[in-house]
């Protein structure tokens, strides 16, 4: 006898999900969209199946701000194992290297200030990166070695956290497109010892923190009820913009798309509401006028914020706008 049809639904919302070490970042999705038996999902930036931690997942009209967070910065804890290198960079590789270690760890904070700001890294064979379609390590898998260009990336902190000898825990804070186990190989190298990552954990991403993350089998407990009040409110990933309240009138035009002359000073991204703090979308402020960026539909906007009050009057403009 065949399985139930599994019935889809409209789930607005962003759910932050503890991913367990071994799965892959879809994995992880499928799971939770299946558990949701959401219509529409997407994750905000691969974690690798030996990484663990922070997966922000979107569901509904919050997959139309994802990429906000993909490009925000990430913070993470990243075990280094000293005095051996391998073939990928993490535990995952074969060691093609081995060296003595002798490593204070003021020698390793010192080694690890000087990896601090702008940096280039060169990306890893085996990541996600496509060349001609494929990720990087479809090529490695068949000892293919792919012409890669240098890249910019900003490391904005690194602490030492703890550790000895040559196992060390470091908690990095850096910008988007940063490889991790490319910066433990190269803090190895730059202590003469050679070094890979050997475990990585994302606390991190933009404002969204690990602490308030679920795991899939915590919220595999929950009931319906539970599961949905687990969610974020769409407009979670953009939380930290400016805000713009509109009246009824000019909050139908703008979800139409017509710009709007208002009294507010030039920003370039805020977040944007109806009446009832029903959230609308993104826009920016040029010259005078709010100018629509991702919009919610009117479903979208009622299923998300479902509950109407009578229209303000006015305007309102939040003290964080720029002036």
């Amino acid at each position: 006898m065949s399985s139930p049809r599994l019935v889809r639904r409209a789930v607005h919302g962003v759910l932050l999900l503890d991913k367990a070490l071994g799965a892959s970042s879809n994995a992880a999705l499928q799971r939770a969209k299946r558990l949701y038996r959401a219509e529409k999902a997407g994750h905000t930036g691969t974690l690798d199946p030996l990484a663990t931690g922070l997966l922000p997942l979107c569901f509904g009209a919050a997959t139309k701000f994802a990429q906000v967070s993909l490009d925000a910065d990430k913070r993470y804890l990243a075990t280094v194992k000293l005095g051996q290198t391998t073939t990928t960079g993490d535990a995952e590789g074969e060691m093609v290297r081995e060296r003595s270690v002798s490593v204070s760890r003021s020698e390793l904070e010192a080694c690890c200030a000087r990896f601090v700001g702008s940096i280039r890294q060169l990306p890893p064979m085996h990541s996600a990166l496509k060349h001609e379609g494929k990720p990087l390590y479809d090529y490695a898998r068949a000892g293919v070695e792919i012409e890669r260009a240098p890249r910019s990336v900003t490391i904005h902190s690194i602490a030492v956290t703890a550790g000895e000898g040559d196992r060390w825990t470091l908690d990095v804070s850096c910008s988007k497109g940063t490889y991790i186990r490319t910066l433990a190989e190269d803090i190895g190298e730059a202590l003469g010892c050679g070094g890979h990552l050997a475990a990585l954990r994302r606390t991190g991403s933009g404002d969204l923190d690990i602490k308030h993350a679920r795991t899939i089998e915590s919220l595999e407990a929950l009931s319906p009820v539970e599961l949905d009040a687990a969610l974020l409110p769409a407009d979670a990933l953009i939380a930290d913009w400016p805000k713009v309240v509109l009246h009824a009138e000019d909050a139908g035009r703008f979800l139409a798309g017509v710009r709007r002359r208002l009294s507010l000073a030039d920003a370039p991204n805020v977040r944007v509401y109806g009446p009832g703090a029903a959230f609308l979308g993104s826009a920016h402020v040029a010259g005078g006028e709010l100018i629509a960026g991702r919009l919610l539909s009117p479903v979208e906007v009622g299923a998300a914020f479902p509950a109407p009050v009578a229209p303000s009057p006015r305007i309102e403009e939040s003290e964080s706008l720029p002036s």
